[in-house]
């Protein structure tokens, strides 16, 4: 464009991070199926590798189809720069890398995915980390987790599975006063639902693999930074502050300033660790992101008349859709996801765990599958799945109660969708 006008979200879904190849001319971008990239000259590879120019070098640390991706991400997050990875996981230890060392923790809400539980409570560990976990909406809980060796909040926009909506401005708020950045797992609402940049999150995470892609082929993952968080305010976050014996003694944050995260997570986190995320599948994602506002507005408008019809059938004991009036959610909406609630919820079926069971078997139409954000309807019992390591108690606070079921509404006609849940229901509550 000629002027400094921002483009709209549906045109930077298709256009953000992409041009015409300059050797083809191919309008979509290829898939550079590449391991490395071949030198000017002598001069060219060392400046590539002492970071003072930017390029390609080798594909574990970067690809132009990865980048592009990379670029789409950020672009509709509003953020500085983007880096991506492997999944969804390995995006969630990239974002922490930098932050934390042995002996430092993060604050992270009790309402999460059940494998980021586990990653949180478990994994890192071996590294000399620890979580303290919290109910994200008793303000005073999170406060009082924080305390010096704390180097960063963490939660999700759109909680899977209950759908529960956060109030990312209040942890913002309280993150700031500690010093410490608020980091956002966007994935549920992705970004046409909910900007958690703009709502002051210092950085955000997704799975790719679930709405962004939206087809169930590929899995990834995607850190965006703000390039709002002063990393040198003080001495919590020397990897970004101090010289970084690997570069020659560069500063990152002092050298690169708003992309100084995002140049350490590929110069030090994709090349120690290697979480890549390989060229076809960052195609997929990027083709998937083309009709990332048309699937979410079906999304959302399928979700809300599904949970409207649960809501009011006797056979239901409760459902936590937050675009129902019912839900204590409900207000946040307005201001956390203006354009809608998401399409992840649970309900509760009446009979328990074996109800459950049988009702996940008796569907037709679903898909009964560890995963969320596919065009297709997608349903799982997570107290006996994705939250069965969990403590009774745990599954209880991320609501994922043995009478719980979690479902992804699709974008399959939304009478479709009622019929099948009605015919199993019959067959479940017998």
């Amino acid at each position: 464009m000629t002027d400094d006008r921002q483009q709209g979200f549906d045109t930077l879904q298709i256009h953000a991070g992409a041009s015409p190849d300059p050797a083809t001319g191919a309008r979509q971008t290829p898939i550079y199926q590449t391991t490395a990239y071949v030198f000017r000259d002598s001069d060219h590879a060392a400046a590539l590798f002492n970071l003072q120019e930017v390029g390609y070098i080798y594909s574990r640390l970067t690809n132009p189809t990865v980048s592009a991706l990379a670029d789409r991400i950020c672009a509709l997050e509003g953020g500085a720069g983007a880096v991506c990875c492997s999944s969804g996981h390995a995006a969630q230890i990239m974002a922490l890398f930098p932050l934390m060392g042995p002996g430092c923790n993060i604050v992270a809400s009790t309402r999460l995915y059940g494998g980021t539980i586990t990653q949180f409570s478990q994994t890192i560990k071996r590294f000399g980390w620890s979580c303290t976990f919290v109910d994200t909406d008793d303000l005073d809980a999170v406060k009082s987790a924080i305390d010096e060796n704390t180097r960063a909040v963490f939660c999700e926009s759109i909680a899977n599975p209950g759908g529960y909506i956060t109030d990312i401005p209040a942890l913002a708020a309280i993150a700031d006063d500690a010093g410490v950045p608020l980091i956002v797992d966007n994935t549920s609402a992705t970004p046409y639902l909910c900007n958690p940049i703009s709502l002051g999150a210092t950085l955000v995470v997704h799975s790719t693999t679930k709405y962004l892609t939206g087809n169930g082929t590929v899995t990834g993952g995607a850190i965006v930074d703000s390039g709002k968080f002063d990393w040198s305010a003080s001495d919590k976050f020397p990897s970004l502050s101090q010289p970084e014996p690997a570069y020659h003694g560069l500063a990152f944050h002092p050298a690169l300033g708003p992309m100084a995260f995002t140049f350490h997570s590929i110069a030090v986190g994709l090349r120690d660790l290697g979480m890549t995320m390989n060229p076809q599948g960052a195609h997929y994602t990027l083709m998937g992101i083309e009709t990332l506002s048309l699937r979410m507005r079906k999304h959302v408008a399928n979700a809300q008349k599904v949970a409207e019809w649960l809501e009011n059938d006797p056979r239901i004991d409760s459902v936590t859709y937050p675009g129902l009036p019912s839900s204590p959610y409900h207000d946040r909406i307005e201001k956390i996801c203006p354009k809608g609630a998401g399409a992840l919820f649970t309900f509760a079926v009446k009979g328990g765990y074996d109800a459950c069971v049988k009702l996940v078997d008796s569907l037709e139409l679903f898909s009964h599958v560890a995963n969320l954000g596919d065009a297709r309807s997608l349903i799982i019992h997570s107290a006996s799945t994705t939250h069965r390591q969990l403590s009774p108690e745990q599954q209880e606070a991320a609501g994922a109660a043995p009478n719980m079921v979690r479902v992804s509404i699709g974008i399959e006609e939304a009478e479709d969708i009622i019929a099948d849940l009605d015919q199993a229901l019959a067959k479940a509550t017998a």
